[in-house]
Order: structure tokens, then C-alpha cells, then sequence
């Protein structure tokens, strides 16, 4: 089945202007949690390449590294995309609520 992350359920969308947004959005996922959630989160970045690598890079191993040491599941499914003129997306949820979904 063909879909695009746009088309997941989304609990709740971080607007990120920075690094310093990153990680606090990073700490608000990681306490919420991924496992058990019927949604995802999408964060939203800039398109100016270089802060949006910077923050994706934050997010992505903020989100691995905070589970971790929060011994709860890693198996997160994240998909970065095109969301609008000015901004690129990540959607990130849980492996097994995405099995649960069809995808």
C-alpha cells in the first residue's frame, strides 16, 4: 500500500526554528512516549538546508538516545519530506502502530 507520511495520525507538530527548539521538542516526545500511542509526531523545519540538517540530526538521535536511557523501545519509524514552500517535515512513530495501520 502506497502512502505518504502526511497521511499518518499526528498527536501533536513542533515548529522548530533552531537547534535549541530541537531539543526541547526531543525532551516533550521522549517524556510523552512512542510505545502504546495510536499517533505519530511531525516536527516542522525551515528549508534553508543547512539549520534543517541540524535539527534533523537533533531530533533523530535526541528521539534514539533519550529512549535509551529511558530503557523503552527504539523501534521508531521517522520519514523526512517536503511539507509546504517553507518547510521540510519529519514524521516519527512507532514501528508497531504503523504495522497496526496497514503500512
Amino acid at each position: 500500500m502506497e502512502f505518504h507520511p502526511k497521511d499518518l495520525p499526528i498527536s501533536k507538530t513542533y515548529d522548530l526554528k533552531d537547534e535549541k527548539d530541537a531539543v526541547m521538542a526531543v525532551e516533550d516526545m521522549v517524556n510523552l512516549g512512542f510505545k502504546g500511542k495510536k499517533e505519530g509526531y511531525k516536527v516542522l523545519m525551515p528549508k534553508e538546508s543547512k539549520i534543517a540538517k541540524r535539527i534533523g540530526y537533533s531530533v533523530t538521535t535526541g528521539i534514539t538516545t533519550g529512549l535509551r536511557q529511558k530503557k523503552e523501545d527504539r523501534d521508531i519509524k521517522y520519514w523526512t519530506y517536503h511539507h509546504d514552500d517553507n518547510h521540510y517535515a519529519i514524521v516519527l512513530i512507532h514501528r508497531e502502530r504503523l504495522t497496526e495501520l496497514g503500512f
